[in-house]
């Protein structure tokens, strides 16, 4: 049975919750900030509970008050950290990348430097929403973090750039004409020629030209039918791109990032780079400019053909999934690693622990926590740097880039 209690949150764990001890228990208690003393209904067994904030007897200096209404009035599960300063964020953040590298992957690191975001608001040039429709017709918007089968409506999101929201709401105008269905998952991206808008669900949409007449000032149409593939409907770009594949949603911290990664990858004098989980190929581009030769390996088959056409000989993109592609090449000098959030294939981690002529693996990772198990299964090579960026303010979410070397090659281990 739940019962009440009073604790003293000490930090901020992974998903953004605040941690409390009591009587041996650890427990997690979200919507709190380091130095809250506060009561919390718990419950729970063995060494961790899950605790509901009932009320805060003493604010942490580091609590504000949330930008969000959303946030505080629909318990919006999109942002978890917003209720804390920003600099307290980064710390939060830095604690967390360095319990994980601790607790998971077994290696002692310095706190890392976490690069802040420029902009605290309004950076997200990319918002997904679900869809549902309601007597009174569609809605779109986010989940409670308490209550993930539930969706409100969202009137805006303070993290997203006002020209993506204004397109939702657009969007919301024509619902007359989406597919027949009851619920259904839609993005909006912000891209040079315009916003971008994905459509996924539902199993026939006969008035999805009627839809893209109905918002002009939608750059390109994509639909993800249930069980198929997505499919491009319509167009007004100057030049097509590979919008609806992925990019980060905070494009100035990006840019920020990927130069210092290029620069990490140059400093090893590479001759040959593979660039796995490359997207649309900036990085490899980037590279190959430079005079290096880069294999780009992509599962996307949209954004590998874009990096194709970027890549001169003998520079290459191969669409297909890592874990097969790897394998079937030659060593490279570096190895650039990108994995979604679930990180590396088994065999990934495998194929580099066996194959240690590479000079660096430059691992560019958007949740600590399955970077540092892969890191635990890299034994063979050690951590020369690691530097987080700010991707995402008022989320628990941060990009990490983690630089690792041979320990000893294998070469030198056959003499």
């Amino acid at each position: 049975m739940p019962h009440t209690v009073s604790l003293t949150i000490d930090a901020i764990a992974a998903g953004g919750d605040g941690v409390a001890r009591n009587d041996g228990l650890v427990v997690f208690v979200p919507r709190t900030a380091p130095g809250d003393l506060i009561t919390a209904s718990v419950a729970g067994k063995g060494h961790f509970a899950r605790g509901s904030l009932r009320s805060i007897l003493r604010p942490s200096p580091e609590r504000v008050e949330p930008s969000c209404g959303h946030y505080t009035h629909e318990r919006c599960g999109g942002c978890q950290i917003q209720h804390i300063g920003y600099e307290s964020q980064l710390y939060a953040k830095q604690r967390i990348i360095t319990d994980a590298m601790t607790r998971i992957g077994k290696r002692t690191i310095e706190p890392p430097e976490v690069i802040p975001s420029p902009n605290e608001w309004r950076y997200r040039t990319k918002l997904t929403l679900a869809m549902r429709h309601r007597p009174g017709g569609w809605i779109a918007g986010l989940h409670p973090y308490d209550d993930p089968g539930r969706v409100f409506a969202l009137a805006d999101c303070p993290v997203t750039d006002r020209r993506v929201v204004t397109t939702w709401r657009e969007i919301l105008a024509a619902s007359q004409f989406l597919p027949d269905a009851s619920s259904l998952r839609g993005s909006v991206r912000w891209t040079d020629d315009g916003p971008t808008f994905v459509l996924a669900g539902g199993t026939r949409w006969s008035d999805s030209a009627l839809f893209f007449d109905a918002v002009p000032t939608l750059a390109a149409l994509y639909w993800e039918a249930e069980g198929a593939q997505r499919r491009l409907l319509g167009e007004r770009r100057t030049r097509p791109t590979p919008s609806a594949s992925f990019a980060q949603v905070n494009p100035v911290v990006a840019s920020v990032m990927r130069e210092y990664v290029l620069g990490v990858v140059m400093s090893f004098e590479p001759t040959r780079v593979i660039d796995a989980y490359s997207g649309a190929g900036e990085l490899a581009s980037s590279l190959s400019s430079a005079g290096v030769t880069v294999t780009a390996i992509e599962l996307d088959a949209e954004a590998a053909r874009w990096a194709e056409q970027r890549l001169p000989p003998p520079s290459r993109s191969i669409a297909g999934r890592v874990e097969d592609v790897l394998p079937r090449l030659a060593p490279a000098d570096v190895v650039v690693l990108n994995p979604p959030r679930s990180g590396l294939h088994g065999d990934v981690t495998e194929w580099l622990e066996e194959t240690r002529s590479t000079r660096a693996l430059v691992y560019v990772s958007c949740d600590p926590a399955t970077l540092a198990r892969d890191v635990s299964r890299l034994a063979n090579y050690s951590i020369t740097s690691i530097r987080a960026f700010d991707m995402f303010p008022q989320t628990s979410h941060v990009e990490t880039v983690c630089v690792l070397t041979p320990v000893r090659p294998a070469a030198e281990e056959d003499q």
